[in-house]
């Protein structure tokens, strides 16, 4: 018998708290798919407790759907998910049909190109891409150029421990980072451009 590709083998992801809380989705085993540790989405979602419920969420790199998932049992009000890999992309869309999630939206296609669109504004962004492929710096600006966010959204970025973080936003405000092994995980809180200005 041939051998599956690499790509078609499954693992799971397991939600952990909310309305879906143990729940297992299936995931596809893909290249550079690294879905963020439970303890790590634990304590994010620590982090996010006063504001995620009846948020409008963005995963900009959906991969396995894990954080925007973990949003919808938390009572999100909406999670729109990008995912570049139409293999991972038709999972995300089984798995939203296995929860009954009919308040996510998936959107098949590069994050960088979507993002270059005119966006609607959300409240809680999650930006986990790649590691080492130079996306994340594009990504927070096109998210801050074409009104991807609202005035006092919340913003979850996940990168490389050993890569510094360099030319956030003025008004992004640093509110909880830790760094587990080779991952460095941030939560900003943007603020409006006028609330900046007349803070100063």
């Amino acid at each position: 018998m041939a051998k599956k590709p690499q790509s078609a083998s499954i693992g799971q992801i397991r939600i952990i708290g909310g309305k879906w809380r143990g729940r297992k989705l299936p995931v596809r085993d893909s290249e550079g798919l690294r879905p963020t540790t439970d303890r790590i989405k634990e304590t994010l979602f620590n982090w996010l407790m006063p504001i995620v419920r009846d948020a409008r969420c963005l995963d900009c790199f959906a991969g396995s759907g894990s954080l925007g998932f973990e949003a919808l049992s938390r009572f999100a009000d909406h999670v729109t998910f990008i995912e570049l890999e139409k293999q991972n992309s038709q999972l995300l869309t089984e798995n939203k049909a296995r929860l009954q999630a009919d308040n996510a939206t998936i959107v098949q296609g590069n994050s960088l190109a979507v993002l270059a669109q005119t966006g609607t504004p959300f409240d809680v962004v999650f930006i986990d891409p790649p590691f080492r492929k130079g996306l994340l710096l594009e990504t927070i600006q096109l998210l801050e150029k074409n009104q991807w966010l609202a005035d006092e959204s919340w913003i979850y970025v996940e990168s490389e421990a050993e890569s510094p973080l360099t030319n956030i936003p003025t008004n992004w405000q640093l509110h909880r980072e830790k760094i587990a092994g080779q991952v460095a995980y941030r939560l900003f809180i943007r603020h409006s451009i006028e609330e900046i200005s007349h803070a100063n």
